[in-house]
C-alpha cells in the first residue's frame, strides 16, 4: 500500500514520458521537438518533485525509434530540450532511459524492468521499498510491479480501465494533481 503523504527525500520517482509529461499524439509517435506538448503545470509538478525526491528518472519505451519513424537525433534533442525547460523552471530529472526495442519480451521494454534495472545499477542507493512509477498505461503499472516499487496511474489518457486493480497502488488525474497531494504539494 501507498501512503503518498510518507514520501519523503529518500524516495526515487520514476516516471514514464509520454501522456504523463506531454501529450501523446493520436496513433502516432513524438518524432521532433516541435510536437512535444507539455501537460499544463507539468513544470511546476516537477519543482515540487525536485524539493521531494532524492531521484528522480525518467523511463520511455521510444518504439518509434526502434522502427525507423523517429531519428535517435531527434529523441536526444527532446530529452535535452525537455530538461532544459524543466531545469529553467526549478525541476530536474537524474536520469532518462529509453527503450527503442520492438520486441515486447526485450528486458529492457516496459513492462520489463531493465530500464528500472539500469537505474538501481547507477544509482546504488535507491531503496526500492521507497520508490514509485508514474505511469498511464498498465504497463508502467506491470514495470512497477516487475521492479518491486509501488504504483501510481494517471487517468490523463486511459480514463475506462479498472481502476482497482491490484497493480495500481494510487490514481490521480494529472501529474500536476498527484504532485499538489505529496507533501511538497502542501507546503
Amino acid at each position: 500500500m501507498l501512503d503518498i503523504t510518507a514520501v519523503d527525500k529518500n524516495w526515487t520517482l520514476f516516471i514514464d514520458r509520454d501522456g504523463v509529461i506531454n501529450h501523446e499524439k493520436y496513433m502516432d509517435y513524438i518524432h521532433t521537438w516541435d510536437e512535444f506538448v507539455f501537460y499544463d503545470n507539468v513544470t511546476e509538478a516537477f519543482r515540487l518533485f525536485n524539493d521531494l525526491f532524492k531521484y528522480i528518472i525518467v523511463v520511455t519505451n521510444q518504439k518509434g525509434v526502434g522502427k525507423g519513424l523517429t531519428k535517435a537525433d531527434d529523441l536526444d534533442t527532446i530529452h535535452k530540450n525537455m530538461e532544459l525547460v524543466i531545469n529553467e523552471k526549478g525541476g530536474r530529472i537524474d536520469a532518462i532511459y529509453f527503450s527503442p526495442d520492438l520486441d515486447d519480451d526485450s528486458p529492457n521494454r516496459k513492462p520489463n524492468p531493465g530500464m528500472g534495472l539500469q537505474a538501481l545499477e547507477r544509482f546504488p542507493d535507491i531503496d526500492v521499498n521507497k520508490a514509485m512509477m508514474v505511469g498511464n498505461k498498465m504497463s508502467d503499472m506491470e514495470f512497477g510491479r516487475n521492479l518491486g516499487i509501488h504504483t501510481v496511474y494517471l487517468t490523463t489518457t486511459h480514463p475506462a480501465i479498472d481502476l482497482a486493480d491490484k497493480r495500481i497502488d494510487a490514481v490521480f488525474n494529472t501529474l500536476d494533481s498527484f504532485a499538489q497531494a505529496l507533501p511538497a504539494g502542501k507546503l
